[in-house]
């Protein structure tokens, strides 16, 4: 069994917020003046009530020396309480965290960094705060400033530092200082696309060094590309952990395509309004699915409305992407010469597709149309499609689910 570099048991953090009843929510030192001269032995204007907020609750987990493990959840999951829990920038108010060596974390823009300290000076405060000599950090001091790509401004004070700069930096220190864990949080959600390669590549060597690597972040492809294994955390509990393939589909499948809300009603539109999808959905045989298998003849129909009168050349497209959002299957009435002269105010555009070639997975739908070669309507994630496995090649073999994939025609041969 692989040593063990983070080992949590029963892990809690709470906050109590407090909520002021009855009172005016904003006043000015004028104000709080007057009402005190008025009466002087009234405690407040309002009677405060009291939460107890548990941002994690009963978190237990081990992480192996040398993995690489993907955090993900929603936005409020408890993620970057947990990092900065294992950081030891704040203490947990049930159970405990063993981290088994040092410690390098980019929680946040600019963490651990002196405003006032140039961008040398930080890169030999935050080596000290390692625990590492001197020496040490400066036989690194050269590969980090040519990973942040700050030479010119090596010497001025960060506070005069872009956020993009105060990244570069902030990643680079973490990554190549001697630590034996790195904690990272976000890191890709700032900084150009260059950058953000350069920091996953950077993250493939570190882990490839045997060194062990925690990241928070909302890119999925990401966390596929760069971990092992994830864990989804959900109101601060941990939902499912595993395969990071397996469990990025079971977040991404846990997402709504609209909330709940009626493709109708959808304020997240795009386009003039002319036509308006108003519903979607998926037949087979003529009787309407929500799961259709891959090698069936699939119609996707949707319904619209337009305003006053027929409506004139109108294109229609729907796109299905991987629920990483990448395109898989484009339909588009213009591609195949079969725009409409004119359609009537309120009807039904449907699209018939010979053996579905999606492989199983789930996908989103977008849908798309123009009028006169003006946009009327764009709905992205309009309904989530879930594909089965068929008899697709008529062998018998189901193909395997997968994360996206295109099924096609084939034929094999061997020459001498």
């Amino acid at each position: 069994m692989a040593a063990v570099a983070i080992r949590a048991q029963g892990l809690g953090k709470s906050y109590r917020i407090r909520h002021l009843l009855g009172a005016a929510p904003y006043r000015t030192v004028r104000e709080d003046l007057a009402a005190l001269v008025r009466q002087p032995f009234r405690k407040g204007n309002g009677r405060k009530e009291q939460e107890t907020f548990w941002a994690l609750r009963e978190v237990t987990f081990d992480v192996p020396r040398g993995e690489v493990l993907g955090i993900i959840g929603r936005n409020g999951a408890g993620k970057s309480t947990l990092l900065k829990i294992l950081s030891r920038i704040t203490e947990p108010s049930r159970g405990y965290a063993d981290v088994y060596g040092r410690v390098g974390s980019l929680l946040e823009v600019g963490t651990g960094f002196h405003p006032e300290l140039t961008g040398r000076e930080n890169v030999f405060l935050n080596g000290a705060l390692l625990g590492m000599r001197r020496t040490e950090i400066a036989r690194s001091f050269d590969a980090i400033v040519s990973f942040a790509e700050i030479e010119a401004f090596l010497d001025t004070p960060v506070k005069h530092y872009s956020s993009g700069m105060y990244t570069r930096l902030a990643f680079a220190v973490a990554a190549h200082l001697e630590a034996e864990i790195l904690l990272v949080d976000e890191v890709l959600a700032v900084g150009d696309t260059a950058f953000r390669r350069k920091c996953v590549g950077k993250m493939g060597e570190v882990a490839g060094e045997g060194r062990t690597v925690l990241l928070v972040s909302h890119d999925m492809a990401a966390v596929e590309g760069i971990c092992r294994t994830a864990f989804l955390l959900e109101k601060g509990r941990i939902a499912k952990t595993g395969d990071a393939r397996e469990v990025v589909a079971a977040y991404l499948a846990s997402l709504p395509a609209s909330g709940g809300m009626p493709l109708e009603q959808r304020p997240d539109r795009e386009g003039n309004g002319r036509l308006r999808f108003t519903e979607v959905g998926f037949r087979v045989g003529g009787s309407p699915t929500d799961n259709v298998q891959c090698g069936q003849d699939v119609e996707i129909v949707a319904s619209y409305e337009g305003k006053a009168g027929p409506l004139q050349n109108v294109s229609a497209a729907f796109t299905l992407y991987t629920l990483g959002g990448q395109c898989m299957l484009q339909l588009h009435t213009q591609l195949v010469g079969a725009d409409f002269d004119q359609v009537p105010p309120k009807g039904r555009i449907a699209c018939q597709v010979k053996r579905f070639p999606l492989a199983p997975g789930q996908y989103f739908l977008n849908l798309y149309c123009e009028t006169n070669g003006v946009l009327s309507d764009w709905i992205q994630q309009a309904v989530l499609l879930t594909v089965e496995g068929g008899d697709f090649y008529g062998t018998g073999r189901l193909p395997p689910r997968s994360h996206g994939g295109v099924l096609v025609p084939q034929e094999w041969s061997v020459e001498g």
